[in-house]
C-alpha cells in the first residue's frame, strides 16, 4: 500500500485526484470462445437451468448458496423471475457453447461505484459445466468487464470459509485471500464465517495475459485436457 505523510505527520493513503468513479455494469451480455454470459431471464433460460441442476440430484451444488435446491421448475423460474432485472445485483446465466444450452449462473453484487468496488458472487455451477473452459472463461469474461469496460479498482471474491471448493476455485482464478469475517452471515439457519477475497486493478493485466494464454485452443489437447494449469500460468506472469 501506498503512504503519504499529511502536514499533520500522519501517514494516508495515495492520491487519487483523477477519480470519477465507476460505472454500473447493466445487464449487457458477454460472449467468449467456450462461452456466453446472457442476461438472466425466465422465459429463456428456465429449462435449461433446472435439466442442468438436476444433474445434482443429491443437492449438493445448493450446500453453501443462500437459496435453493429448487425441487420443481416452477420454483426455479419464481426465483429466476424475482432474481432478474435487478439493477443492484445483476443476474445473469452461463451457456455453455458446447451444449448451447445455460448451465450455471453468477451476478454482480454489492457495487459501489464511487468507491470503485464489486462483488461476483451466487455463482451457481452445475455438473456439465463444473471443470470446463466455458466455467473459467466465464468469470474472466466477467471479471474483463469490470477492469476493462467499467474502470473498477477491485474485484471482491466472499465465501463461506467452510466451501473448500470456492477458496480453491477464488486462489486458482487469480484472487488473493484477505482474511476471515467471523460470524459474518446467517444463512440456512447457521452461521457463516465469510472468506474474503480480492483481485486489484494493479493486478489485473497480469492475470488478463494469463487468462488469454490458458484460453487459448492451443493449450488443449486433442481430448480437451489442458496442457498448462491457469495457476502455473498466472504464477508466470506475475514473476
Amino acid at each position: 500500500m501506498t503512504e503519504r505523510i499529511n502536514d499533520h505527520g500522519q501517514p494516508i493513503g495515495a492520491a487519487l485526484p483523477d477519480w470519477q468513479g465507476a460505472r454500473l455494469p447493466g445487464h449487457d451480455g458477454m460472449a467468449g470462445r467456450y462461452c456466453r454470459v446472457e442476461p438472466l431471464d425466465a422465459a429463456r433460460h428456465t429449462a435449461d437451468l433446472f435439466a442442468a441442476f438436476s444433474q445434482d440430484p443429491s443437492g449438493a451444488i445448493w450446500t453453501y448458496i443462500p437459496w435453493g435446491p429448487f425441487g420443481t421448475e416452477t420454483e426455479l423460474r419464481a426465483w429466476i423471475q424475482g432474481a432478474s432485472g435487478v439493477d443492484a445485483q445483476p443476474y445473469f446465466a452461463i451457456v455453455n457453447t458446447a451444449s448451447g444450452r445455460a448451465e450455471g449462473v453468477a451476478s454482480y453484487m454489492r457495487i459501489k461505484p464511487e468507491h470503485g468496488v464489486i462483488e461476483v458472487g451466487g455463482i451457481t455451477y452445475a455438473p456439465a459445466l463444473q471443470r470446463t473452459p466455458a466455467a473459467t472463461e466465464a468469470m474472466f469474461l466477467m471479471m474483463a468487464r469490470v477492469f476493462n469496460d467499467l474502470g473498477y479498482r477491485r474485484y471482491e471474491w466472499k465465501c463461506d470459509a467452510l466451501n473448500a471448493a470456492s477458496c480453491r476455485a477464488a486462489e486458482r482464478l487469480g484472487f488473493t485471500y484477505e482474511g476471515l469475517f467471523r460470524q459474518a452471515v446467517v444463512y440456512k439457519g447457521r452461521n457463516r464465517d465469510t472468506a474474503w477475497y480480492a483481485v486489484l486493478d494493479s493486478e489485473w493485466p497480469r492475470l488478463e495475459a494469463a487468462y488469454a494464454e490458458w484460453l487459448d485452443p492451443g493449450n488443449f489437447d486433442a481430448e480437451g485436457q489442458q496442457k498448462q494449469s491457469l495457476k502455473r500460468l498466472i504464477e508466470a506472469h506475475r514473476g
